[in-house]
């Protein structure tokens, strides 16, 4: 793959020795926000980094601000137009198969928030490292909506089922500390610069590895996952298109708007 690739606006290629880094930065929005735009981009780039043939390695890094803080909001109603929602669904179906079939060790960098989508791509990677000044979420919920864009096994993979209800029940945000003491995360840094820095150490020492071994035992690792949570990321994603549709996720888009609590009812 050719890292200077303009094929894509929110994503951007570099190299570093045997390590390819990509960086979500979308212009004009230093959150990352995921639309329209930027989830067809990420649904483009596991599949091109299954052809990388140069590269032992993948550090996969965001802003500042943000990793990815997670769906935009202004996109939403965009979702309700006749058709969208199950493309949605297909995108983010094969989204998530697709990074756990990349055959490179991939290492990501949270320079910033990790949220939603976000969350889930990172916990999906194979090193995780965060900056102090990150918090990492998955807050479906709070908009009526089920996490059904891959949360629903990343976190129960990393955490165990009991604290992923925790989290996942409620949305509520953790810390670097909080990620590395349960063992999300395994390494944290003061800011941003110093996570980047982590993170390309990583992917350099996962490059110098032996690249069959790596890459073998991944995929072997990879492929208990697909098999013991393939079916649950399948239910998760087409309740999550069902949640669209509901009152309760109406409201809660409403809430926001507001500025107020959100009045949930059930339907």
């Amino acid at each position: 793959m050719d890292a200077s690739d303009n094929s894509f606006e929110c994503l951007h290629f570099e190299r570093h020795g045997d390590v390819l880094v990509v960086t979500v930065d979308k212009p004009g929005d230093p959150l990352n926000k995921v639309d329209d735009r930027l989830h067809h981009e990420l649904t483009a780039l596991f599949p091109r980094l299954q052809a990388e043939r140069e590269a032992r390695a993948v550090l996969l890094t965001g802003t500042d601000s943000a990793f990815s803080a997670g769906g935009d909001f202004d996109w939403f109603p965009q979702l309700q137009e006749p058709g969208r929602l199950e493309d949605l669904r297909l995108d983010a179906r094969q989204m998530i198969f697709d990074l756990l079939d990349v055959h490179l060790p991939v290492v990501c960098a949270v320079t910033g928030h990790a949220i939603g989508l976000g969350a889930s791509i990172a916990l999906l990677c194979d090193v995780v490292v965060m900056a102090e000044t990150a918090r990492l979420a998955d807050p479906h919920v709070r908009v009526g909506i089920v996490a059904g864009d891959g949360g629903t096994i990343a976190w129960p993979l990393a955490l165990g089922p009991m604290l992923a209800k925790r989290y996942l029940l409620t949305g509520d945000p953790l810390t670097a500390a909080d990620a590395e003491h349960l063992g999300l995360v395994a390494q944290t840094t003061p800011d941003a610069e110093s996570c980047r820095s982590a993170g390309l150490e990583w992917a350099e020492r996962l490059a110098a590895g032996a690249p069959l071994a790596v890459q073998y035992t991944k995929q072997a690792i990879n492929a208990w996952i697909k098999q013991t949570s393939g079916s649950a990321f399948e239910h998760a994603s087409a309740l999550e298109i069902l949640t669209f549709d509901s009152d309760d996720h109406a409201e809660a888009l409403s809430a926001l708007s507001e500025k107020r609590e959100p009045r949930f009812t059930g339907r």
